[in-house]
């Protein structure tokens, strides 16, 4: 866990602070409650992204989606990297296939399942969900099915910029 937020800390300051590189979501806005549809009780449909004003010479995008208020410690949500630098977002409900159609690769969540894995905290308690983007200055060469502290290594020294949107759930 500490080596995971120590890595977390590495690119966060290696990235280059981009305010014109924005992630958003149709379907939640910043802070506010992701909808019950993109959660476990819902048949864990991804949410659809959108991004903006990646930096000049972006070859790829990685995005990793965290729960730091798990109770085990942070959760894995979502990992996907390889978006072409060309893409401007993820269509909701993307497969849990290792490949999507824009020939991004998905790794492995939490579960060590390919693809999103929706919101499902204990009841009573709000979690926060971080869905962070990293802009890269390459194509990375890592096995399909990778975990996010394995991606956040290969990501060393290749960060561009970072942008990040969190949403909150509670049962």
């Amino acid at each position: 866990m500490l080596v995971v937020a120590a890595q977390g800390l590495l690119i966060g300051a290696l990235a280059r602070a981009d305010s014109d590189f924005r992630l958003t979501s149709p379907a939640f806005n910043p802070g506010a409650p992701i909808p019950t549809n993109f959660s476990c009780t819902a048949g864990d449909h991804s949410p659809a992204l959108a991004w903006s004003g990646a930096p000049a010479g972006t070859k790829s995008f990685a995005l990793i989606v965290e729960d730091p208020d798990a109770p085990m410690g942070t959760f894995v949500h979502w990992v996907v990297f390889n978006l072409p630098a060309g893409a401007s977002g993820i269509a909701t409900d993307a497969p849990k296939t290792p490949r999507l159609a824009d020939g991004a690769t998905q790794g492995s969540n939490g579960m060590g399942a390919i693809g999103y894995k929706g919101p499902c905290p204990p009841p009573g308690k709000t979690h926060h969900y971080h869905f962070e983007l990293f802009a890269l200055d390459t194509t990375l060469e890592v096995p399909p099915a990778v975990d996010a502290a394995s991606l956040r290594a290969a990501m060393q020294n290749h960060v561009k910029a970072s942008a990040e949107l969190v949403g909150t759930f509670e049962r």
